[in-house]
């Protein structure tokens, strides 16, 4: 049978219909016709007709509660029992697992500590036995797995090796017998925060994981940016001290080496204030602790020194702090925004939004999903 123009065309539709609640979940069907760019009669007959085949399913809008009289507003969404997607934050001292169906629902999650993060041959194993115990409590099959995305924490050539990544890649892919995408963890997290997160609602963001590093990912006109050898964005390794101490990066005096999590607790300890862990360091600052108080706040100052650079720069409409010392809320957006304000032009510092990140611990595991939804540059 000839395949005509209209039949070409229709099937274009429904795949640029589909790419789009792939990435961007429900969304109403004006959404969808602002976001395709398809006229409203045309969009609607594309909708009905997904519809119709079980493609799609309808959901009450989460907004419309409240509105009054008239037709409940409505959105579309991929049907949730044609596939699940895989997604793993692969940290440097643990692992998380979120199951997530294609309307953006997470079905089950998981999480595991790990001796060493840096090594294929602890990660793909480990990361194998987490996706079968947690699909199993959650009584999901791995055979509706339709891909898998893990997003790595750290550097090409620094902590992860390019053998490295590749055995883990071939290692995930056999288990499973599905596409592995591997990136950036924090970059993948940025794409989680501007896909449903803080930064749903603009185009250009950028994004900081304040961990026991510091990582973070840039959002341009909507997509993520990795730059010309996949290493935009690492923000922890601006030099802050040209004569300070060396880091793993090869450089020296890098934010991370003064502002992040194990710096600051490492700048606790010889204080006199010995803490276990970043939980504690949180703990410590809200329990009113001077000297926990103290270093966090200087930390969240360099953090904002560098982010003024960064916003005269690239002028974003938002800037997203996550990660776990983003918990300490305005304890550190303040000291962040205050640095804005004293050194960007006076106009660019109003512009721009310091808020909090809104998905939690699983941001970067989502984020990871986001890989294989948007089609994004996957290099770590």
């Amino acid at each position: 049978m000839t395949t005509t123009p209209a039949r070409r065309n229709r099937s274009a539709y429904d795949d640029l219909v589909l790419a789009e609640l792939r990435r961007s979940g429900a969304l109403s069907r004006a959404e969808l016709s602002r976001r395709t760019g398809l006229p409203k009669t045309t969009l609607f007959s594309i909708v009905a007709g997904l519809l119709e085949g079980g493609v799609l399913v309808e959901q009450s809008a989460d907004d419309t509660a409240g509105r009054g009289r008239g037709r409940p507003a409505t959105r579309v969404v991929l049907n949730p029992s044609a596939g699940l997607y895989a997604g793993f934050d692969i940290g440097r001292n643990r692992m998380r697992l979120v199951i997530v169906n294609t309307s953006h629902e997470v079905v089950a999650s998981g999480m595991h500590d790990l001796p060493s993060a840096v090594r294929a041959d602890i990660v793909a194993p480990a990361a194998a036995d987490l996706l079968r115990r947690t699909a199993d409590e959650a009584a999901v099959a791995p055979s509706t797995l339709t891909a898998i995305g893990a997003g790595l924490v750290g550097l090409v050539g620094v902590e992860w090796k390019p053998e490295e990544i590749e055995a883990l890649r071939t290692c995930m892919a056999e288990e499973f017998g599905v596409p592995v995408v591997l990136g950036n963890n924090s970059r993948a997290e940025a794409l989680a925060e501007a896909t449903w997160g803080a930064g749903r609602s603009v185009e250009d963001l950028v994004y900081v994981r304040w961990s026991t590093g510091i990582g973070g990912g840039l959002v341009v006109s909507g997509r993520a940016v990795t730059g010309a050898h996949g290493r935009a964005s690492e923000i922890g390794h601006v030099s802050v001290d040209p004569s300070g101490k060396p880091c793993h990066c090869g450089g020296r005096g890098c934010l991370e080496g003064v502002a992040g999590g194990a710096a600051l607790l490492e700048q606790c300890a010889r204080q006199g204030l010995a803490l276990a862990d970043l939980d504690a360091l949180i703990a410590a600052v809200r329990n009113l602790s001077p000297t926990a108080a103290r270093v966090v706040s200087t930390a969240a100052d360099r953090l904002g020194r560098v982010l003024a650079g960064t916003a005269a720069q690239l002028d974003p409409s938002r800037i997203v702090v996550g990660g776990e010392l983003a918990q300490l809320g305005s304890l550190v957006l303040d000291p962040i925004r205050q640095a804005i304000s004293r050194l960007t032009l006076p106009r660019a510092a109003e512009r721009v939004d310091v808020v909090q990140a809104d998905l939690g611990v699983n941001a970067a595991a989502l984020g990871a999903v986001t890989l294989l939804l948007r089609d994004e540059p996957t290099s770590t």
